[in-house]
């Protein structure tokens, strides 16, 4: 509907009279003698009126009570007000504008400028109304294209995890590797990633970041798949140079997710080379491949570092038993198994339990 009225708060029939006489060319007139009658006129007419003229002064309900009436019926940040008034009180006015009358209309009247003052309010107001809707359609947008985005993520990510899922099968396979395995390094990892999410939020680690990782530790012995067999399973000690070349997986897993594994999210292809790379570097600087110390390791791949040595104490291999869960704990906590930080070690600490818990659950079938 159009806004074609002017609304008038008037007890001076006189007032009234000439503030209809300035505008009944150009808009329908509404006239109410008091606070109380402009009301009911404004509820009836709302969607009609362009703006409101309100006296400060008039019997029954002033203006001021009119406004704090207004106030809490969320009115008047949609329509103009313009306070009529014959005081000139700094105070008053800053009263007014605190409500959110947009302007004064000060008496005796001058028509000119009661005119500009109603033209440059409805203009102003209308311009206002104009910018908000399309403020709010472009906000419309913005959700619309962030949920298209969304979805096609989440999309991506049920690729990446499917590839991912392929991939470690076929490790699985050739290392035979319970299926198990895979599963619990994953749980492992969110489970000691949360822990340092918690107790160190310089890592800056977020659900979805553990999230990504985790899905990228299913890929941390990809490289295995390129050392022969006769190794891969021989039972008994190795030789030095069959070592060396066990070693190599890392490398090896490294350069097969960066020249073969089309992985669409980059920053699971980020994790997933790394920890493929770094997950048997160790905190004091005697690990491999590159021989990083301290926290020149990324978060991620200390976290998979940890979690891969606890699945293979805890689990048999061709070359061993599986250790009891509590000699594997301390093997760990005590530097038996390569040196890990100590907020890495505090925070496995504190998941013990759900280790224990996710072992329990996970375990591989006879």
């Amino acid at each position: 509907m159009k806004r074609d009225t002017i609304l008038i708060f008037e007890d001076n029939a006189i007032e009234r009279a000439i503030l209809t006489e300035l505008f009944q060319s150009e808009y329908k007139i509404l006239e109410a003698a008091n606070g109380k009658e402009g009301i009911v006129l404004l509820s009836k007419n709302f969607s009609s009126i362009a703006v409101v003229l309100l006296d400060n002064v008039m019997p029954v309900m002033g203006g001021f009570e009119v406004l704090e009436w207004l106030k809490g019926k969320n009115i008047l940040n949609k329509i103009p007000f313009i306070m009529v008034t014959g005081e000139n009180s700094p105070q008053m006015e800053k009263k007014g504008y605190e409500y959110g009358i947009v302007s004064y209309i000060k008496k005796p009247y001058q028509p000119e400028v009661v005119k500009q003052v109603v033209s440059n309010a409805v203009g102003w107001f209308h311009y206002k109304m104009q910018l908000e809707a399309m403020v709010r359609k472009q906000n419309q947008n913005i959700h619309k294209q962030n949920d298209i985005l969304k979805k096609q993520t989440e999309e991506l990510s049920q690729v990446n995890e499917v590839i991912i899922d392929s991939l470690s099968n076929i490790v699985e396979f050739r290392n035979l590797e319970s299926k198990q395995h895979i599963k619990r390094i994953r749980e492992y990892t969110i489970c000691l990633g949360n822990s340092i999410m918690r107790l160190y939020p310089e890592y800056e680690l977020t659900h979805e970041k553990l999230v990504q990782i985790a899905w990228a530790s299913s890929l941390h012995d990809i490289g295995k798949i390129a050392i022969p067999d006769s190794i891969i399973l021989k039972p008994g000690k190795l030789t030095d140079a069959e070592f060396e070349l066990i070693k190599s997986h890392t490398t090896k897993g490294a350069e097969i997710i960066q020249q073969r594994v089309s992985l669409i999210d980059k920053s699971m292809y980020d994790y997933a080379y790394d920890i493929a790379r770094h997950h048997h570097e160790k905190y004091d600087g005697k690990g491999y491949p590159d021989g990083l110390k301290g926290d020149e390791i990324s978060i991620a791949a200390q976290i998979v570092s940890l979690v891969d040595v606890y699945d293979a104490l805890t689990s048999k291999r061709v070359y061993k038993i599986a250790y009891d869960k509590n000699k594997a704990y301390q093997m760990i906590v005590n530097g038996h198994s390569g040196a890990f930080s100590s907020k890495l070690l505090t925070a496995f600490r504190e998941v013990r339990e759900e280790f224990e818990s996710l072992l329990e659950q996970y375990q591989d079938e006879d």
